[in-house]
Formats: structure tokens, C-alpha cells, sequence
């Protein structure tokens, strides 16, 4: 869907700047002969308003080429700096939350043209922690939200204890990612509350949430039977969720690919409320509240 708005807007932009461009410069410039050959032979017995007539700029003309510096601006905004997209699901909770909006900075990982997303410019790599947005391996026209945990060249294990072991790329000693300040959570899925821990990646420190009870599912991307160990491949790159045990992640399909990157999470913009009592009649679209406390950055 974002691949199809996106196509439609280059080309509303295309089409009005064609436009614009003929009217401004072969149009327009005929419609001004007409009225100064009137305005010649009728001297000074006509006004302006008249003169107009003679050449009028057609409505379809003026309300085409008046939207392209419009659509032209929004596809610059939401193809080259930042796009907002929509949290459906929990797999970045206590992070992000479903009815978060956030902001996506395009530019932070190089500029790709919005159709094709050939990289145009170089400008930085992911690093490790951060939250990025990509294009779905398995189905591209699909965009995903994870933490970068893994980077090219890295060897990464997640044991049986859900914690998380890196050998960066160019060591063979695998070190644990510290996990602190554990506390039972806010959330809960079914009747069991998860427990929260803070997790440092790099430099970032953040929040995840563990299912004690849990097992995890066949990691069915593993490169040997039974072992939970992934060698990132370069140019490619290991994420996961927040939620650790509610995600879908480069543990059961796969890595990300450096070209399906669409940028970094930077900020929620705004965060709706959808919760409802059993017996509301409110549509589940309707959201029943804002949630104000959770506009600003992302860790």
C-alpha cells in the first residue's frame, strides 16, 4: 500500500508540474500576445478586466497547476525526511504501542527515489539499537518495525534464558547484552503479567517485556538444527522486538536486507487510545482517547 501511494504521488506530481511548467511558459506567454494585440487595437477604451476575457486561463489550467507546488512539497516531505507511520501491533511494546503514530526519518540510512528506492545519496548506517522500519523480506510491499540488534559481520545468540550474546564483527568473545531493573509490567497477556526488564544496545538503553512462562517457538531461521545462533551476512542486519516473546522477527524469518531499509524511528507524533469495555458500541476504528504523556523521542 505505502508503494502504491507513493507511486501515485510522484505521478500527481509529475502530471501537475507538466502542467504547471506549460503554462508558465507556452501558455501563458500566448495568452499575453492575444490580450496585447486587444489592448493595441482598442487603445485606451478598454480595461484591464476586459482584456483578461480575451485570453482567459482555463479553470482546469488554474486549479491543476495551483496543486503542484502542493503535492510537490508532500512528496519531498514524506519520500526524502520523514514519514509518518501507524503502530498495529504490540511486538514493540513497552517501546510503542498500538495506536502510536510516529515519525520516520528517511534520510538517516541514505536517499532512495520513492518508486524504485534505488539509493540516490549515501548517509549513514543503521547502529546498533536502533528502531527501524523496513520492508518485509517475505513480502516487500509490507512495512515492518524492529530493533537492530545485529549488525553485518556479527554473531548473535539468543539461549534458552532469553538473553541475548553478541560477538561483534572481528571477535570471538561473545558478550552478553546487559539486562537490568527487573519489575514486573503494566501488561499482561492473558492472565500472566510480563516482566520488564532494561536492555542495553550500544549505546541505547531500553525497555523489553518477557513472557516468564513462554517457551519460545521452533526458531525456524536457525543455521544449524536446535541452535539458536545467526551469523549476520554483510550488507544485512538481525532485529527483533521489544516484546520478545510477541514478535516476529530475524529469529523465525531472516535478516534485512540493507536495501529494504526505509528509515529510523525518531518520535510519536501522536498516540491513540483504542481500549473499550466489553459492552461499548463504538466501531474497534474509533480510537477512545489520546495519549498526551507518550508524544516525543524513542530510545
Amino acid at each position: 500500500m505505502a508503494n502504491v501511494f507513493s507511486l501515485i504521488l510522484v505521478l500527481a506530481t509529475l502530471v501537475t508540474g507538466i502542467v504547471w511548467a506549460l503554462d508558465k511558459f507556452v501558455w501563458a506567454p500566448k495568452r499575453q500576445l492575444k490580450i496585447d494585440a486587444a489592448a493595441a487595437n482598442a487603445g485606451d477604451e478598454i480595461d484591464a478586466e476586459v482584456l483578461n476575457s480575451v485570453a482567459p486561463q482555463p479553470v482546469w489550467v488554474e486549479q491543476t497547476a495551483s496543486l503542484f507546488p502542493v503535492i510537490a512539497l508532500i512528496m519531498v516531505f514524506r519520500s526524502f525526511i520523514y514519514e509518518p507511520f501507524q503502530i498495529p501491533s504490540g511486538s514493540m511494546m513497552p517501546t510503542l504501542l498500538v495506536g502510536d503514530f510516529i515519525l520516520v526519518e528517511k534520510f538517516s540510512y541514505g536517499l532512495r527515489d520513492p518508486v524504485f528506492r534505488h539509493k540516490l545519496v549515501e548517509n549513514g548506517e543503521p547502529e546498533r539499537g536502533d528502531v527501524v522500519v523496513f520492508k518485509f523480506p517475505p513480502q516487500p510491499n509490507i512495512d515492518y518495525i524492529k530493533r537492530v540488534v545485529g549488525l553485518p559481520g556479527d554473531t548473535v545468540r539468543y539461549n534458552a534464558n532469553k538473553h541475548i550474546c553478541i560477538a561483534a564483527k572481528g571477535t570471538s568473545d561473545c558478550l552478553p547484552v546487559p539486562l537490568t531493573n527487573m519489575v514486573d509490567s503494566e501488561f499482561q497477556q492473558g492472565m500472566t503479567q510480563l516482566v520488564q526488564f532494561n536492555e542495553k544496545l550500544g549505546d541505547v538503553e531500553h525497555q523489553i517485556l518477557i513472557h516468564p512462562l513462554k517457551r519460545d517457538r521452533t526458531l525456524a531461521y536457525q543455521p544449524r538444527p536446535g541452535v539458536s545462533e545467526w551469523v549476520v551476512p554483510e550488507n544485512q542486519y538481525f532485529v527483533m522486538g521489544d516484546n520478545r516473546d510477541n514478535s516476529a522477527d530475524s529469529r523465525y524469518w531472516g535478516f534485512v536486507p540493507e536495501a529494504n531499509l526505509v528509515g529510523k524511528a525518531v518520535g510519536i507524533w501522536i498516540s491513540f487510545e483504542f481500549e473499550r469495555g466489553a459492552d461499548s458500541a463504538l466501531p474497534s476504528w474509533i480510537p477512545t482517547g489520546v495519549r498526551f504523556s507518550r508524544v516525543g523521542g524513542i530510545n
